[in-house]
């Protein structure tokens, strides 16, 4: 078992590097969109510290512009294999600087109308109009070409409903609308692409985007896996929960699950794999890990900032809210883990086999913990978000090159990481400027209103009915997408529907992330389980499944703490025997859904109690008392029956054993 000290690789460097062989052109136009995204980087770096220096607009037309320059540079249209040949290479460059040269002058014009738009004053001409279009229609094509196809597609088609949605029928039809109008609304106004998430985005996340590159660039993230594995070497299944571990406190300051799933995979799914799971199990515990990484406090990926804003709550108050759910999701994925490794016969590491710590190894660890330390006590001082990720950044360089003798002989590391952060900060600023252009059709068209009507005339039939649709609504607008794109897409839409149901906001907005990040591994797109899958060696919609499954918690708890708000902490309401007896329900609710859908406990289960064990872990969640209580018996009993059975078999083995 020597290969488990073998060495962690690098983080790749693909998007923080210039490629050595290719094309002198493009080889010089990624170096200068690398720079660029440094420059972004080291720019969020000083905004987060002194705040806006010019008036709001100005900071969010030009970071919007750059970023488009670092998408073009770095991910370039040339690159697409439909483009293959010089000729056609030739055209794919003509057609993106065409486009970026448009996105330009369009957010000059911006700059020059707004004051004319806050006055009324304002007349556009045809050219402003279709600039503007062709401006959003780039964007588009830039999101398509950082994210995928889905979430430019429901950009564009939301660009389309509000340009002729009114031949549409029932409540998606409105009254019409002319060009100058949506332009003036999504492109020139505030309300849409410039709107408040692009500068939530310019002011606060792009700030942690660059730290989580900082971490993971300046060996922090190795270190934590190496931790992770040392840990867990005494458990069943080893190295699939160091995954568990590592992507638990990775990926909450990574902002993004792919990033995850790629960063720690690459070393953890080998090791499980080595360990005697399945591809498809191996690819699933990390998915499912990286995943439930955006859930846990006290970064969530960074949303834990955006939704400060969004939700109005303080940020001490959504880390208290978030972190049961959270503790259970990864509690219930950790049992979900160690029962499959007992059903496939898997033991504990033998002494001399376990993975051991290299040496300075725990004092690295600081590089990771300090940066956490100083996010938590900026915020406990009562100063803003962007000043934690501000002094998060700070500590994160200085405790790295204290600790990292690596990083001290190649400081180009630190430039490298910094560009990486410009990137995917670029990356995450297109998705939004096109969630901007929803943004600016539902508030023309009405559409979010009119949704959150029928899902709130729904509810007054049945709450949980009205639950499941926002569940399924946010499972289906979150696919494809990172986590802060995904939050604000599913916010937008269901936010103010589940508000019409009477829910608090702070439940809301957690009910809609959690489901918003769990999309990441719901099939049939299943991003996290796609990413994972051929590290693995495994088939992605069979990872997708597995890591749906071993995700299920995850699916129960949002309707939990809408049913019982104690499970938060935070509400005037609390109860602490509530809490205890909700928070009892769903241990023992979790261990009888998991052992259901393994097939195993301490020995394998037979079809009737997988059955009965279903059926009682849902029904000791529903918020009938009776019910409640008749089905924690039956649980017990079940696990009683189980353990006894267990014994005597053991009993039986142990005096054959003796005979023989």
């Amino acid at each position: 078992m020597s290969n488990q000290n073998e060495a962690i690789p690098a983080p790749s460097p693909e998007d923080g590097e210039v490629p050595v062989s290719g094309n002198a052109f493009v080889r010089a136009l990624k170096w200068i969109g690398l720079t660029i995204a440094m420059g972004l980087a080291i720019h969020s770096i000083f905004i987060a510290y002194y705040g806006q220096y010019v008036n709001p607009e100005m900071i969010r037309a030009g970071a919007l512009f750059l970023c488009a320059v670092v998408v073009v540079f770095t991910s370039p249209l040339a690159n697409e294999k439909i483009f293959s040949g010089a000729a056609l290479g030739m055209l794919a460059w003509a057609i993106d600087f065409a486009l970026a040269a448009n996105l330009g002058f369009a957010c000059l014009n911006f700059l020059n109308k707004i004051d004319d738009i806050e006055n009324l004053v304002v007349n556009f001409s045809t050219l402003d109009q279709w600039s503007a279009l062709m401006a959003i229609v780039a964007l588009l094509e830039f999101t398509r070409r950082t994210f995928g196809f889905i979430l430019a597609a429901v950009g564009g088609l939301s660009l389309l409903y509000c340009l002729f949605g009114q031949d549409l029928p029932w409540f998606f039809r409105h009254s019409g609308f002319s060009l100058e109008l949506t332009m003036e609304i999504i492109w020139y106004g505030l309300q849409g692409v410039f709107g408040f998430p692009t500068g939530i985005v310019v002011l606060l996340v792009f700030i942690f985007i660059v730290f989580g590159a900082l971490l993971e660039g300046t060996g922090a993230g190795n270190v934590m896996i190496r931790m992770a594995l040392a840990a867990t070497s005494r458990t069943r299944g080893g190295p699939a929960h160091s995954a568990i571990i590592a992507s638990s406190i990775f990926g909450m300051s990574s902002g993004s699950v792919t990033a995850n799933v790629v960063g720690t995979g690459a070393v953890t799914i080998p090791l499980i794999k080595r360990r005697g799971f399945k591809p498809e199990f191996a690819g699933a515990v990390e998915a499912a890990a990286s995943t439930g990484g955006q859930l846990m406090p006290p970064v969530m990926g960074a949303a834990a900032f955006l939704m400060t804003q969004l939700a109005g709550e303080s940020y001490q108050t959504i880390c208290i809210a978030a972190l049961v759910p959270a503790l259970l999701y990864y509690a219930s994925l950790f049992v979900a883990t160690g029962q499959e490794a007992r059903r496939i016969g898997l033991k504990p590491y033998a002494k001399g086999e376990r993975p051991k710590l290299e040496p300075g190894d725990g004092l690295k660890s600081l590089m990771f913990f300090l940066p956490l330390v100083a996010i938590i006590v900026t915020l406990g001082m009562g100063r803003s978000p962007s000043m934690a990720g501000f002094w998060a950044v700070v500590v994160t360089i200085i405790s790295a090159f204290a600790l990292n003798p690596a990083l001290r002989k190649d400081p180009k590391q630190l430039i490298i990481a910094l560009a990486k952060g410009g990137v995917a900060g670029s990356r995450i600023m297109m998705a939004v400027g096109s969630i901007g252009v929803m943004i600016g059709v539902f508030e023309l068209t009405g559409l979010g209103l009119k949704f959150a009507t029928q899902v709130a005339l729904l509810g007054e039939q049945t709450l949980f009915i009205a639950l499941l649709l926002a569940a399924a609504s946010c499972l289906v607008l979150g696919m494809g997408m990172p986590t802060l794109p995904a939050y604000l897409i599913v916010v937008l839409v269901l936010g103010l529907a589940m508000k019409k149901l009477g829910l608090p906001d702070l439940s809301v907005h957690l009910f809609v992330f959690y489901f918003g990040v769990l999309s990441a591994i719901t099939p049939p797109v299943a991003l996290a389980a796609v990413a994972a899958a051929p590290i693995a060696g495994g088939e992605p919609i069979r990872t997708g499944i597995t890591a749906l499954r071993l995700s299920l918690v995850g699916f129960i708890i949002p309707f939990v703490f809408v049913y019982e708000p104690s499970l938060l902490l935070v509400y005037d309401d609390f109860s602490l025997a509530d809490f205890i007896w909700i928070l009892f329900r769903l241990c023992l609710g979790v261990w009888l859904l998991t052992t259901a859908m393994s097939g195993f406990e301490m020995n394998k289960l037979p079809i009737w109690s997988r059955l009965l064990r279903l059926i009682a872990g849902f029904a000791m969640l529903v918020v009938i008392w009776e019910l409640q209580v008749a089905a924690v018996a039956v649980g017990i009993a079940l696990i009683v029956i189980e353990a006894m059975k267990s014994r005597r078999i053991a009993a039986e083995a142990q005096s054959a054993s003796a005979n023989t």
